[in-house]
């Protein structure tokens, strides 16, 4: 394994495990929170999950556009279209809802959609992660 697999496999990994544990912990465990204590967390966690997520979705946007610009193929279009839409959502699904959760909109329907999109980002996230093992096998 050469180090630019081992670190894209390190960097979707490391999203994978993030990923699903925002899904069946974090967001769901919004729910339990008082309107005026989950305004105060969501100030606190904001920034702190933002030092881990930031730094894995840059190197794997650095990744993919590297990738797609040293050889195209249907691999490296594949995956810069699965990060591409990682990005995507982010910007206009999620941080969307997270500025409505920073100014204290806490509705049992907005906390139930962040719950039900997050699939989006969890099975892209996933996808991403196999197809990088299946690249790493296959030697692609």
């Amino acid at each position: 394994m050469n180090p630019l697999e081992a670190i894209t496999l390190a960097v979707a990994s490391g999203l994978f495990v993030l990923i699903w544990m925002v899904q069946l912990l974090i967001y769901p465990g919004f729910i339990y929170y008082t309107k005026q204590n989950l305004t105060q967390w969501h100030t606190v966690y904001t920034p702190r999950i933002t030092v881990i997520v930031a730094p894995l979705m840059l190197s794997q946007l650095a990744i993919a556009i590297y990738r797609f610009y040293t050889e195209i193929s249907w691999f490296s279009i594949a995956h810069g279209s699965l990060v591409a839409a990682a990005w995507i959502t982010t910007f206009y699904i999620f941080i969307p809802i997270h500025d409505k959760l920073q100014k204290g909109t806490l509705e049992k329907n907005l906390l139930h959609r962040l719950v039900s999109f997050n699939w989006i980002r969890t099975i892209l996230w996933s996808a991403i992660l196999v197809l990088e093992i299946w690249s790493v096998v296959n030697r692609i």
